[in-house]
């Protein structure tokens, strides 16, 4: 079955002079399917976000390998690397990260940019998603919309480009516990939809109910 996430013997240091210290995130053999979905657990300070940031190849790890849609992602340097996360990552972000300036369909046509959808079909996939996630104002700014909405269309921009693999950061740490469930839910739906793998970190207990895959951070390096 081709694999959306391989990590093999994957290790990272802030300090990579300080060999005799432990590793900041330790990651012995994690697997994720196509399509497959997963809720990776720990507390606060685990390192949870650094995984996400070596995975979407914004860090490059100290010692191991990842393979995202059956690729080397660091073997892919500057604009390569670029191009191959923009077609097959998305990131849902726990503080959204959407561009200040750009309306709500904007936000989602610059993911699109680096997709290999067809330049003639980006406007709409984009009002299609924005549609179907509740999405009214496609001209709203970021800060003319609500926590909610705003979290939609960042949900909207991770999935724009039916990506191979989604990772989705603290998505409800902002959220009361029905609005979370709703959020993970949305999350879910859009990746299914989207054909996509996903891969949600949280340390929020109420979030393991959404998934039937669970992982534990410390469980995958050894540790217990």
């Amino acid at each position: 079955m081709p694999t959306a996430l391989k990590i093999e013997d994957l290790s990272f240091r802030y300090d990579r002079r300080g060999v005799d210290s432990p590793p900041v995130v330790r990651v012995n053999s994690f697997v994720l399917g196509t399509g497959e979905m997963a809720l990776l657990r720990g507390a606060s300070g685990s390192g949870k976000t650094t995984l996400l940031s070596l995975i979407a190849g914004l860090l490059n790890p100290t010692l191991g390998r990842i393979w995202i849609a059956d690729q080397d992602l660091h073997a892919l340097h500057g604009a390569s690397r670029d191009r191959f996360r923009g077609r097959h990552l998305g990131v849902v972000f726990q503080t959204f990260h959407l561009l200040h300036g750009f309306t709500a369909l904007e936000n989602v046509l610059a993911a699109l940019m680096f997709s290999d959808i067809p330049r003639r079909e980006h406007d709409a996939r984009a009002r299609g998603l924005l549609d179907r996630l509740g999405i009214e104002r496609l001209d709203a700014r970021p800060e003319a919309l609500s926590v909610g909405q705003q979290q939609r269309v960042a949900v909207a921009r991770a999935v724009a480009c039916r990506p191979t693999l989604v990772l989705a950061d603290e998505p409800t740490a902002s959220l009361d516990p029905d609005n979370a469930c709703v959020a993970l839910n949305l999350i879910k739906d859009a990746c299914r939809e989207a054909g996509a793998a996903l891969l949600c970190v949280s340390h929020d207990p109420a979030a393991e109910e959404q998934f039937e895959r669970v992982e534990d951070l410390s469980s995958l390096s050894g540790r217990s």
